[in-house]
């Protein structure tokens, strides 16, 4: 591949940015600019003209879908001329080092990798043990603090002591968290990280060793580094100018979860010697669509500044409509999505983003009432299922008995005759012997302390799962995890009629079935990983990402949160409102309603072609009736840009029966019905008096409308009216 090759596909910015001298490099890539093209041709650019081996480069991003695609597109223009690079996300590199250096991190050579759920299970049973209250301390708020701490670089040891209760409470479970997962040999997602950076911190041989190997670091969506992150990534890299991030000020929207868009501003401050190169040319959406974003995200202070611009059209305007409530606003976009799929596009092109998971309800109902075929992305994942998590679990404990989580989720799946007090033996003896629970299941079965029909059934699982080493012996990765399932008695559980959805659970025990056989392992010599260790951990790896089922041709339901990294030709934009978007939390926050805004341009600068952004004058949310203004982004829109769909009216005067609220605006043909009665149309009924129409459902002598009055809101069938 020659030189003109590379960059021919480039425009300006972002030649600089693949061209530019091996230095310190920030890249401001602003959204659809191109980001992913930059990375891929600056390291196939270094690999081919500057001479450096593809083993010296590391590639960090945040999806295991973005990491394969960066890849895929590397090795494609190399021509499949890369071996062992080392490209992956953040927990995927790290737990390929703690592999390589299990002895060193003071890990057993087969430890097992804990999903968030399985970490919550294993918190749950150690506040049982511990005696507290879980409506008094939740599993999750714990699961919450410690992975926070985590994050933060800090230890149970390194907290600050305090007076407080609480707060010597929680160091303290934490604590006790730390001993569990040691003596379990187990780690949790964000153990990963710190472990990593413990051990690159204090082993300074091993320091030196990477260092001397990465010659060149790239980092994709560095805004959304946290702490940990930063920290071993500038361990890799302390004084030689190589790293390469790419980034967005304007799109860094998880600083709830951790994430420190601080760590831009950091970058600069600790490499003097940077370079930072823009990419401010958009190749996804229209003008009108760009200038808007641009307009909403220039109210934020102290950016870094760019301005998004493209060399197509303005295109349409952005339709704002006032709806009169949720419903409303519901049957608004979806008879919009209808018109679009009836003009021939896909409805799996178009989707509806909200703020608040609790606002999809509405727009489920209308499409189902529609039969308009419909996903909510990132919906349960394949490996998140509990049938797919038993058997894992089964697999882990073959691959480590000492994994006390997976232990604690199959000693009674299927159930085996051992009840409560059987398993709460168990965990009284682990703790009391400061051993893990199938030591203290050997140790119980020896002891003769339980009764007759537990002692059998507890030396009946132990005999199973030492009974899988020997007979799965020399079968290949896919017959063995086929026999654990069939031998485990799971297939056999969940083919019983009694158990919901039993062929769909038969079927996806067989699908796991399929994944192992089609499991590709390159086994590492540094790493000295089996083929089932290597499994268990491209599962767990795969199942932490919010990756969506796939369905043919549907409407696409999704967070804006979720929606980052996405782009869809018509974008709805949805609950647009006061206390909803910005959240109410965020409001009276400068820093919280900076990131709500960011979250805004992200949504806005999803749509390609088309973009909707809609508010409810009423609307119901969390069980309570309010009257939200319209949001202060929408205030912040360029009118030059936009269509008001139905302007919002004020009434000042009585409004007779059956007479519609806007006596000069028409609803838009899209939302009329057959009925004599229309949403907004004002009332009077002989015992609730004056109300308002918020929603129809329904035809002829079966038609009924919620109706608004001073009280409450009620469906009453029309005819009575």
């Amino acid at each position: 591949m020659d030189i003109t090759s590379i960059i021919a596909p480039l425009n300006d910015a972002q030649r600089a940015a693949v061209t530019a001298p091996s230095r310190a490099m920030l890249v401001l890539a602003g959204a659809g600019s191109g980001k992913t093209r930059v990375l891929v041709h600056r390291i196939v650019w270094q690999i081919q003209v500057n001479g450096v081996s593809p083993q010296s480069i590391l590639a960090v991003t945040f999806t295991n879908k973005a990491a394969n695609e960066m890849r895929g597109r590397i090795e494609n223009l190399l021509e499949n001329n890369a071996p062992n690079m080392w490209i992956g996300t953040f927990h995927g590199i790290a737990h390929r080092l703690l592999r390589r250096h299990a002895e060193q991190a003071r890990l057993p050579k087969d430890f097992q990798v804990l999903d968030s759920n399985d970490q919550q299970r294993l918190i749950k049973r150690l506040l049982e043990d511990l005696k507290v209250d879980p409506k008094e301390l939740p599993a999750k708020e714990i699961q919450w603090f410690i992975n926070a701490q985590k994050d933060e670089g800090l230890r149970s040891k390194d907290l600050v002591r305090s007076e407080d209760k609480n707060a010597i409470r929680f160091s303290r479970i934490y604590g006790e968290y730390e001993v569990l997962c040691e003596r379990s040999g187990v780690v949790d997602f964000s153990e990963l990280l710190l472990r990593v950076y413990e051990l690159l911190r204090d082993d300074e041989l091993l320091r030196t060793q990477y260092q001397n190997r990465f010659s060149q670091i790239h980092v994709d969506e560095f805004q959304d580094t946290n702490r940990i992150q930063y920290l071993w990534l500038t361990l890799l890299s302390p004084a030689r100018d190589n790293m390469f991030v790419v980034g967005d000020d304007d799109q860094a929207i998880y600083g709830w979860r951790g994430a420190k868009i601080e760590n831009i501003y950091k970058f600069q401050r600790e490499y003097p010697q940077h370079q930072i190169v823009k990419l401010e040319q958009n190749y996804r959406s229209t003008g009108a669509i760009l200038k808007t974003a641009n307009a909403i995200i220039a109210n934020n202070k102290g950016r870094m500044g760019k301005d998004l611009w493209t060399d197509t059209a303005d295109g349409e305007k952005i339709a704002v409509y006032a709806a009169y409530n949720e419903f409303d606003e519901a049957k608004y976009v979806v008879e919009r999505i209808r018109h679009w799929v009836a003009a021939g596009n896909k409805r799996t092109e178009a989707a509806i983003l909200y703020r608040s998971n609790a606002q999809s309800r509405q727009f489920e109902e209308q499409l189902m009432l529609t039969k308009t075929p419909y996903r909510v992305y990132g919906g349960l994942r394949f490996f998140d299922r509990a049938e797919i998590k038993n058997a894992l679990a089964y697999l882990r404990l073959l691959a480590n008995p000492d994994d006390d989580a997976a232990f604690d989720r199959i000693v009674n799946t299927p159930t085996r005759g051992m009840g409560s007090k059987t398993i709460d033996a168990l965990r009284q003896l682990a703790n009391e012997q400061q051993v893990s629970l199938w030591m203290a299941a050997i140790l119980l079965s020896d002891n003769q302390q339980l009764s007759a029909r537990a002692a059998t059934a507890l030396s009946n699982f132990l005999d199973l799962i030492m009974q899988f080493e020997n007979r799965t012996m020399g079968l290949s990765l896919g017959e063995k995890v086929q026999f654990v399932i069939e031998q485990s008695g799971l297939m056999a559980f969940y083919s019983q009629d009694k158990v919901e959805k039993s062929a769909e659970k038969v079927e996806n025990l067989k699908e796991l079935v399929n994944a192992a056989a089609a499991f590709k392992y390159k086994p590492d010599e540094e790493e000295n990983l089996s083929e089932l260790a290597a499994f268990l951990s491209y599962a767990v790896l795969e199942s932490s990402e919010p990756q969506a089922d796939e369905f043919e041709d549907c409407v696409q339901l999704m967070t804006l949160h979720t929606a980052k990294g996405l782009e869809f030709p018509l974008v709805f934009l949805v609950g647009v409102e006061e206390g909803l978007f910005p959240s109410q939390q965020s409001i009276y926050d400068v820093g919280r309603l900076e990131e709500e805004r960011r979250l805004c341009y992200v949504g806005i600068t999803r749509a390609m072609k088309k973009l909707h952004i809609t508010h409810a004058e009423s609307r119901r949310l969390y069980g309570r009736e309010t009257s939200p203004s319209k949001s202060r982004f929408l205030r912040e829109l360029p009118v030059d840009f936009l269509d008001e769909v139905r302007p919002k009216s004020e009434v000042s005067r009585p409004i007779t029966a059956k007479t519609p609220i806007f006596s000069t605006t028409t609803l838009p043909p899209e939302i009329k019905t057959d009925s004599h009665y229309q949403i907004g149309q004002h009332i009077h009924h002989a015992t609730f008096g004056k109300g308002t129409i918020m929603n129809i459902e329904g035809e002829g002598e079966k038609e009924r409308a919620l109706i608004k009055f001073r009280g409450d809101s009620r469906w009453l069938m029309t005819i009575y009216l």
